[in-house]
């Protein structure tokens, strides 16, 4: 792997996001959207009909061409390399098929603490998960400076959850018993995912990822106090682990977002961990959330509002963007893309976040109160 400084890649010629991620000063909101390379776009049914899911993740050249699908289609400000949390489980040597109809399944899941002993904890993800980084860094050369590329991973406990529960869960009651009956079992393997996601992080940055996103996707699982014993404390290792990391090679920090959907309730704990950017779902009232968070926000339209008709749309995003204002802001869905949704719903998703942004900005209304 080159270090990141050595590669050559293109100028930047749309910083918008890195600069709102740190507090600076920007020109117009920055917006992305979660999942916006995926099945909702024809463009990428072609590549799938062709190619089974974790091939195609696999595959550095039609990792390239999925990511920049959505960037060619709409106004982004950043694109996400087309991966998946799941590669860090099977870096840890469990093995993950995509069924379809019902998504990623654990041919062995974790059934008991003594299976934990299987893992390949001391996994060099440079050489498991060189897909990855070869993945990043031939995007990056390719998206010529247009946006900036975003990395991510999930966090230790969704990581945890799919590794015993087998799969997806509406309930994570397998996990969860973990957490209950064997606390100490249960830090320890979060402990191992959280040292293993670390090392995913910096290699994706050495690789050429300008931003980094940590999913916890299913925090929505726990209350505050099971959040705060077995989420924050990782979360917070990580983001510090990624930084003293990039450090001792001498490489620049990037902005971090950490998303912890369904959260809610520890929005304050969570913008004091080191993170620059706290993602929130759709659940949550952005005034309330301005009066707790003091790092830049990323959200949070409910993702079933692009079924909305184009004018309803257009609405709910301008109230979205008024109540954020355009200062220390990124906008997102509060979760991500469906497979059946409209790609013109998305185009005046952006198209409607850059229009009223911009335009607060040159009346000098960064609140929205002129709206109001």
């Amino acid at each position: 792997m080159i270090p990141t400084q050595n590669l050559k890649f293109p100028p930047l010629n749309n910083d918008t996001i890195l600069r709102a991620a740190r507090g600076e000063s920007v020109q117009r909101v920055p917006v992305w959207v979660m999942r916006q390379a995926g099945r909702y776009m024809e463009e990428y049914r072609e590549v799938r009909k062709q190619n089974d899911f974790f091939t195609i993740c696999q595959t550095p050249e039609l990792v390239c061409e999925v990511t920049l699908q959505p960037i060619r289609r709409f106004d982004l400000d950043a694109a996400i390399i087309f991966s998946d949390i799941l590669v860090v489980p099977q870096a840890l040597g469990m093995e993950v098929i995509m069924k379809s109809g019902v998504g990623p399944v654990f041919t062995g899941p974790l059934q008991s603490p003594k299976d934990i002993e299987k893992l390949d904890v001391n996994v060099n993800v440079r050489e498991k998960l060189s897909y990855v980084y070869e993945s990043i860094t031939l995007t990056r050369h390719r998206l010529e400076g247009k946006v900036p590329l975003i990395g991510f991973t999930g966090a230790p406990w969704t990581l945890m959850g799919y590794m015993i529960e087998g799969g997806g869960s509406k309930t994570m009651s397998k996990a969860k018993k973990w957490l209950y009956t064997m606390p100490e079992e249960s830090h320890s393997l979060l402990g191992i995912l959280a040292k293993t996601i670390s090392n995913h992080l910096i290699e994706q940055v050495v690789a050429g990822a300008q931003m980094l996103q940590v999913f916890e996707s299913s925090a929505e699982y726990l209350g505050p106090e099971l959040f705060e014993k077995f989420s924050i404390p990782y979360l917070q290792d990580i983001v510090e682990n990624v930084k003293a990391g990039l450090q001792e090679r001498h490489i620049a920090s990037v902005p971090m977002i950490v998303f912890a959907k369904g959260a809610n309730h520890s929005i304050a704990k969570l913008s004091y961990l080191g993170y620059d950017v706290v993602g929130i779902d759709w659940t949550a009232d952005p005034k309330v959330i301005r009066d707790f968070c003091h790092v830049t926000v990323q959200g949070n339209l409910d993702p079933c509002a692009l079924y909305a008709s184009k004018a309803e749309l257009r609405d709910r995003v301008e109230g979205m963007v008024r109540q954020f204002g355009v200062r220390n802001y990124i906008a997102n869905l509060g979760h991500g893309m469906y497979p059946d949704m409209d790609p013109e719903s998305v185009e005046v998703f952006v198209d409607t976040v850059h229009r009223v942004s911009e335009e607060m900005i040159r009346k000098g209304d960064p609140f929205g109160q002129l709206y109001t």
